[in-house]
């Protein structure tokens, strides 16, 4: 397989590009123009699209001359509808000679001017007049009251004392005044009738009977004390209710001057309303007073344009009597219908050439890529051979392992011929690290330009000056 340094694709020419978008864009636009036109027959008649003839233009820009079709729509009635049509033309042809008669006698017609002496007098303006002007105070009706008055204050205690502890201490002094000399004459006599009994002071009984006796003399100054304060109860009972009533007569003072304000504030409120009602009245009365002036002058006013348009009606009667036998009744033309608008989408012939050139350049930068990689290892063969004596490079196929064949290159002969050299991958065997190589066998080599390679010490050596000087020249 040969190997050269690749060519880039060629451009695309814009005229060329250009000549063929156009082309093919004005070909899309006939096709389109044929396919739209479709022709339409209905029960009144046909429409029929028809190519009259062709119009040449001429690109400025690439010089390209396109005869383009120029359609022509023809609209042909049915038989029925033609025949209905000459009809028509006939009758406004007869009509059309009547006006003519008749406008002969319009000028007579005109001449006369309008007669109003007949006419209704217009309505004087001026008589709508005499009306008061509207009511627009109530007069005075009072001030509205905002105060009551004063009722008093309310009672909020019930004296100085408020509990009314004084007098419970003279109820219970008084009470205490009468029992304590009975309690002392009833013990002296329970002390008494225990020593007429032998019984002495001290002992159990003793101590018994005058436990009763202490019991019966608290009970009844407890029942003192339950009495005093039933009355201090009584007396505040008393109090509070003083102070209800007060307080009460003060409410019903407060209700009554309440009360008063009320009456007054509706009273002034029923003067308001009164007087706001006979505004209402007085201006109610105005209004139709003044609506029936405006009526009386509307109805004036119409009857004398009723009679103004009587009139004038009159004299247009003949003028629209001419137009009238002037303005025939037309045919109905046939109704077609809008027929699909199907488009041919546009080639994008410029796009389509773009594009491969665009993948032509592509594939060039990959293969000169790919060439660059291949003479790249060729041209490192400085590094990658044994050197031999006089800057020779040891070469020889026996003395390398592991050769894997990669590709051919062109080489040139003394004589200037094109050979192919073959390329290979490699390691020496003398190498204990199998590095690996990429280049040409001195053998090969050999075969295309002896002067290249020379024998040492039994083993060929490759030139590299000339290997990459004259030999790869039709690289």
């Amino acid at each position: 397989m040969g190997k050269s340094s690749p060519s880039p694709p060629p451009a695309p020419n814009p005229q060329d590009t250009a000549r063929a978008s156009t082309s093919t864009n004005v070909a899309t636009s006939i096709a389109n123009a044929f396919l739209n036109n479709t022709n339409q027959v209905t029960p009144e008649g046909e429409l029929r699209y028809d190519v009259t003839d062709n119009y040449t233009w001429n690109d400025p820009y690439t010089g390209l001359n396109v005869q383009i079709p120029r359609f022509s729509a023809t609209q042909i009635r049915s038989p029925q509808a033609q025949a209905i049509e000459d009809q028509n033309q006939a009758a406004k042809f007869n009509l059309a000679g009547m006006a003519n008669a008749q406008s002969a006698r319009l000028s007579e017609h005109l001449a006369d001017s309008i007669d109003l002496t007949g006419a209704p007098d217009a309505a004087d303006p001026s008589r709508i007049s005499g009306v008061p002007g509207a009511a627009t105070t109530f007069g005075d009706a009072g001030q509205q009251q905002t105060t009551l008055g004063d009722a008093g204050e309310i009672t909020r205690t019930y004296g100085p004392a408020d509990d009314f502890s004084s007098d419970r201490s003279r109820v219970e002094e008084a009470l205490y005044g009468r029992l304590n000399p009975q309690l002392s004459r009833e013990r002296s006599n329970i002390e008494q009738r225990l020593q007429d009994q032998g019984i002495r002071y001290g002992s159990t009984a003793y101590k018994a009977a005058m436990d009763d006796y202490s019991r019966q003399a608290n009970d009844l100054r407890l029942g003192v004390t339950a009495q005093a304060g039933q009355e201090q109860q009584r007396m505040m009972d008393m109090a509070a209710q003083k102070a209800g009533f007060e307080n009460a007569a003060q409410q019903q003072k407060y209700q009554e001057l309440l009360q008063s304000g009320t009456f007054a504030n509706q009273a002034q409120r029923d003067t308001f309303t009164q007087a706001a009602s006979r505004g209402e009245f007085a201006n109610a009365g105005l209004a139709q007073q003044l609506a029936q002036q405006q009526t009386s002058f509307n109805a004036q006013n119409m009857a004398r344009n009723q009679y103004m348009n009587e009139q004038y009606a009159l004299r247009n009667q003949p003028i629209n009597e001419i137009s009238s036998l002037l303005s025939g009744s037309q045919i109905n033309n046939p109704n077609f219908v809008n027929t699909p608008n199907n488009q041919i989408p546009t080639t994008d012939v410029a796009g389509l050439i773009n594009t491969r050139f665009s993948q032509d350049m592509d594939i060039y930068k990959q293969e000169s890529a790919n060439y660059n990689a291949q003479m790249g290892g060729i041209f490192g063969l400085a590094g990658g051979l044994l050197r031999g004596g006089m800057g020779m490079m040891m070469s020889d196929v026996r003395e390398k392992e592991n050769v894997v064949p990669l590709a051919t290159v062109f080489a040139a002969n003394p004589e200037g011929e094109a050979k192919e050299l073959p390329i290979y991958e490699y390691s020496y065997k003398r190498d204990p690290e199998s590095e690996r190589h990429v280049g040409p066998m001195a053998q090969d080599v050999e075969k295309i330009d002896k002067r290249a390679v020379k024998t040492i010490a039994g083993r060929k050596h490759i030139n590299p000056g000339m290997v990459m000087g004259s030999i790869l020249k039709a690289a």
